[in-house]
């Protein structure tokens, strides 16, 4: 897909997502087992390796409509009824009709709303999936399960004060100062992780696996994880976009410890601290348990997990053609150009 009206509107359709999408442990999740006792009960069709451990290679696709956090709605209910599920899904499947001029993602994204809002994609664009995230036989209303309230435990000297619709908050002054999604570097809201989120679109991942390391290819913006296995982190000082990660089994699950983020991209703002640790499980022979858990004591009051199902796909992935006749970026920072002049006329 080619990258216009995201690369502009990026980090504003990404906030009002998390909105609409957030973590306790499966076992603190009523009704839900431990993901091991999942997998232990399935285990008889867990495809494996030659080397014995669960093969996890495939692609994968990670869509839902289950929001980062739990809505108001659901307040002290981490799963709900299908028959439940079924009304909130028609709901946020409704509201967020981007070819319905009426809706607000259409404001929400910024790009106005009412019959004469202008936007860049429509639906055929879109894949948010159109249910719940279902673990365990049951429906989850938040991707957060820890804490068991299903909200981001921030500090309050780190939350930050809601900012108008399309005001992008960052210069356009130069390229260099625009988001990361605008220039094609990494996709928006923390696609490619980690830990790695369910967007807009273009949610499908290819894991492929050796003994000595695992891949993951990111269908947004063809970003590219490597997993090193049973190795070390490099120096501090050593840092990277989607940071360093070092793998190693326990037991049937793969669990990933990632340190070393590059500054420009740690999740939610996070600091030079910042370590998530992700455990895949292959439950089953379509569905991967993903489970990530956010430490950073300068930004949170404590660790926070998140937990969801990535669920195999057909595929193939696409090449994300981001730069291929992008626009925005000229757009942008000629626009404001245009107004700079205007301003000096007045």
């Amino acid at each position: 897909m080619s990258y216009r009206f995201l690369a502009s509107k990026g980090a504003l359709a990404a906030g009002a997502l998390a909105a609409i999408i957030t973590v306790p442990l499966a076992a603190q999740v009523p009704g839900a087992a431990p993901a091991s006792k999942v997998a232990k009960a399935k285990s008889g069709i867990v495809p494996r390796t030659a080397d014995g451990h669960p093969d996890l290679q495939g692609i994968w696709t990670n869509a839902t409509l289950t929001p980062l956090q739990r809505p108001d709605e659901f307040a002290g209910k981490a799963t709900v009824s299908d028959a439940e599920a079924a009304v909130y899904e028609k709901h946020d499947l409704t509201t967020n009709d981007i070819d319905n001029p009426e809706a607000p993602l259409l404001a929400r994204a910024g790009s106005g709303s009412g019959p004469t809002a202008v936007g860049g994609y429509n639906n055929l664009f879109i894949d948010r999936g159109s249910e719940l995230a279902r673990v365990d036989g049951v429906k989850r209303t938040s991707l957060i399960i820890d804490p068991p309230n299903g909200k981001m435990p921030m500090r309050a000297d780190r939350i930050r004060p809601q900012r108008p619709p399309g005001d992008a908050a960052i210069t356009v002054d130069d390229v260099k100062l625009r988001p990361l999604s605008e220039r094609c570097i990494v996709g928006f809201g923390s696609t490619s992780g980690p830990p790695m989120m369910p967007v807009l679109y273009n949610n499908n991942y290819q894991i492929v696996q050796t003994p000595d390391a695992i891949m993951i290819l990111v269908e947004m913006v063809h970003d590219v994880r490597i997993i090193r296995m049973n190795g070390t982190h490099k120096p501090e000082n050593v840092t990277a976009w989607l940071g360093d990660s070092i793998g190693h089994w326990e037991g049937d699950t793969l669990v990933v410890e990632t340190t070393n983020f590059h500054e420009g991209n740690r999740f939610g703002g996070g600091s030079a601290k910042m370590r998530v640790t992700e455990r895949f499980q292959r439950v089953d022979a379509a569905t991967i348990l993903y489970r990530a858990t956010i430490d950073d004591p300068t930004v949170y009051t404590q660790p926070w997990t998140i937990e969801y199902p990535f669920v195999a796909t057909p595929g193939p992935i696409y090449e994300y053609a981001c730069h291929e006749g992008n626009y925005a970026i000229t757009d942008i920072l000629g626009g404001a150009r245009k107004i700079e002049e205007e301003s000096g006329k007045k």
